[in-house]
C-alpha cells in the first residue's frame, strides 16, 4: 500500500514525507485542481525529500483541452523536471470529443525521457473511461488518478474496481479525491487498490497582526498538507494491510 500526497508547497511536500508518505505530487493552487510549482519550488523539494517526487504538469486551471502554446509549455515544464532529477510527472490531455488527446501525450511523454508517468483526473472528464484506460495503458503510463469520474473516490468506488480489474496489473489505478483517514480502509477493500492520492491539507492560521478587513480574501493563512492528517492516514491503510494480508 502506497499514499501519495498531493502537496502544495515544499513546507507541504516535507509534511508529507515527515507524516509517512510513499510519494509526493508536488503542486501549487488545490483549490484550483492543482497547476505546476515553479522550478524554485520543485529544487528545494528534490533538494529535501529522500521520498519519490513526482510533479504536476497543468499550466491552468479549466478543462483539459489544450493548444499547442500550452502543450509547448507543458513539455518545457516537463524538461525541468528531468534536470532537476525528478523522479516522474503528472500529465493528461483530452480532445473535444472527450477521448485522450494521445499525439499530445505522446510528446508530453517524450520529454520525460523515461521518469514515471501518472495520467492525472483528466481521465475523470473522458467520455469513455474503459476506452481511456487502454489508450493510457498503450501510451506506457504506469497509473491512473481517478475519483471514478465522481466527486470523490468513495463515491466512485464501484467504476474504480471495474478500472482495477481491466487494468490487470498493465498499470497502476490510483483512488483519489475526498480521501481521508476515516474512509481509506473501506475505499482500499473496496476498489482493490493499492496506491491512494489525498492532499491531507488543512487551513493554517495567518501570523499576521495588522489587518486590513476590506481586503479580507488576501489576509488568510495558506492551505497545507497536515503532518498528522497524513499519519493518520498511513496508519489507516496499514490497519487495512495487517486485517487483509
Amino acid at each position: 500500500m502506497i499514499l501519495e500526497i498531493a502537496a502544495n508547497s515544499v513546507a507541504s511536500a516535507l509534511a508529507a514525507q515527515e507524516g509517512g508518505a510513499g510519494r509526493v505530487e508536488l503542486c501549487t493552487a488545490l483549490e484550483l485542481g492543482g497547476l505546476t510549482p515553479s522550478r524554485a519550488q520543485i529544487a528545494l523539494a528534490r533538494e529535501h525529500l529522500h521520498i519519490p517526487l513526482y510533479v504536476l504538469i497543468r499550466p491552468r486551471a479549466g478543462d483539459f483541452l489544450y493548444s499547442e502554446l500550452e502543450c509547448e509549455t507543458m513539455r518545457r515544464d516537463i524538461e525541468v523536471c528531468v534536470a532537476l532529477g525528478c523522479d516522474g510527472v503528472v500529465i493528461g490531455a483530452l480532445d473535444a470529443d472527450g477521448g485522450v488527446d494521445v499525439a499530445r501525450c505522446r510528446t508530453l511523454i517524450a520529454a520525460a525521457k523515461g521518469m514515471g508517468i501518472t495520467f492525472h483526473r483528466a481521465f475523470d472528464l473522458s467520455r469513455e473511461p474503459a476506452q481511456a484506460l487502454e489508450d493510457i495503458v498503450a501510451l506506457g503510463c504506469e497509473r491512473i488518478l481517478t475519483s471514478g469520474t465522481q466527486a470523490s473516490a468513495p463515491d466512485g468506488a464501484a467504476l474504480i474496481r471495474q478500472l482495477v480489474v481491466q487494468a490487470a496489473g498493465r498499470l497502476v489505478v490510483m483512488p483519489g479525491a475526498g480521501v481521508t483517514a476515516q474512509n481509506i480502509a473501506a475505499l482500499a477493500a473496496a476498489t482493490g487498490a493499492h496506491e491512494f492520492h489525498a492532499s491531507a491539507k488543512h487551513q493554517l492560521p495567518s501570523g499576521m497582526h495588522h489587518r486590513r478587513p476590506l481586503l479580507s480574501d488576501m489576509e488568510g493563512g495558506e492551505l497545507g498538507s497536515d503532518v498528522e492528517q497524513v499519519r493518520a492516514l498511513v496508519v489507516a491503510l496499514q490497519a487495512q494491510v495487517h486485517e487483509n494480508p
